[in-house]
């Protein structure tokens, strides 16, 4: 296939629409280098926002740049473009993650072209949801697009979804009582919108739940914020796991554009959601999320699904700070 030469200017909107992707503490830990000459992007992980102390491994970090690549992907196809996606294409060098090929193509890929519309309006809401059940259709329609993307995602019956929630709650006691995780958690939560474009301010904690527990990350367990209100949570929350046969790189970088793509089509179907990696930032609790019946060896995310109010937007660094045109 020849080459498609493509101006910077086309591809910024590309990018635009890449940094929409979620990422632990909203940290966004991606770069980007556009070779105009070869239509060649390049995906790096930043080194300069990881977190040692929760993501010691990189899991977290990789999920996030996989799900911007997933946004890619979706921008690329709603241009008109074929994004050839190879990951981890050198292996003298972790840092970049994928090289993706840009080439005009005459045959879109509607399944992916047709979430674009969901990039922008995606947001994690840490709000109370209703009660209304979600459609069994739905939900295997967001399975189906786990599945496309080679991973799994499970929704699990009552006695495993308590399981999930009362893992979720222990690692909550585990990060109060351990300080370094704490300092780590509040660098990047709290933030102060007006002068920063990175991090998860307070106007996106959500509610404080009454009764002590939620199906939802409380950034704003132990530090107080002024003007929170009180809410009561569903009771019985829709919860789904996201998962993998594998356990490295490759398949974290795959989990991510899996996510995004349920967490997109989600939202193209009038649901709201909302995630939680807290359990899986302690080894012995993310090995306990698994379900030992099915094919998922390793989980990587817990979601929450559901009809509610959207979750606020959350800052970006503009597409000037992350990418480099070479």
């Amino acid at each position: 296939m020849p080459t498609t030469l493509l101006a910077p200017a086309t591809v910024v909107p590309l990018v635009e629409d890449a940094i929409a992707a979620p990422s632990m503490h909203n940290a966004q830990p991606w770069r980007f280098a556009f070779k105009p000459e070869a239509a060649l992007l390049e995906l790096y992980a930043d080194p300069d926002r990881t977190m040692p102390r929760s993501d010691p491994t990189l899991r977290a970090l990789h999920l996030g740049c996989g799900a911007a690549l997933l946004n890619l992907r979706v921008s690329a196809a709603f241009a008109g473009y074929e994004a050839a996606v190879e990951l981890l294409p050198d292996g003298k060098d972790p840092w970049l993650l994928a090289r993706v090929r840009l080439q005009s193509s005459t045959s879109t890929d509607w399944d992916l072209a047709t979430l674009h519309m969901a990039v922008r309006n995606r947001h994690s809401s840490r709000f109370p949801f209703t009660d209304e059940e979600i459609p069994a259709a739905l939900l295997d329609g967001l399975c189906a697009a786990a599945r496309i993307e080679g991973c799994h995602l499970l929704v699990p019956d009552a006695w495993h979804t308590d399981t999930l929630l009362s893992l979720v709650h222990d690692s909550e006691h585990r990060e109060e009582m351990d300080q370094a995780v704490r300092d780590e958690t509040s660098a990047w939560t709290d933030v102060e919108p007006e002068t920063r474009n990175d991090g998860i301010p307070a106007t996106a904690f959500g509610p404080r739940p009454t009764g002590g527990s939620a199906p939802v990350r409380d950034f704003g367990r132990s530090k107080p914020v002024p003007g929170r209100n009180w809410a009561t949570f569903e009771k019985n929350p829709c919860i789904a796991l996201l998962g993998t046969t594998g356990d490295a790189p490759r398949d974290w970088l795959q989990a991510g554009q899996a996510l995004e793509r349920v967490l997109l089509q989600a939202t193209a179907d009038g649901l709201v959601s909302s995630m939680t990696s807290q359990p899986l930032e302690w080894p012995e609790l993310r090995w306990a999320l698994r379900d030992p019946v099915t094919s998922m060896s390793y989980a990587q995310m817990v979601l929450r699904l559901g009809y509610g109010p959207p979750g606020p937007a959350t800052a970006r660094r503009p597409a000037s700070e992350v990418l480099d045109i070479i």
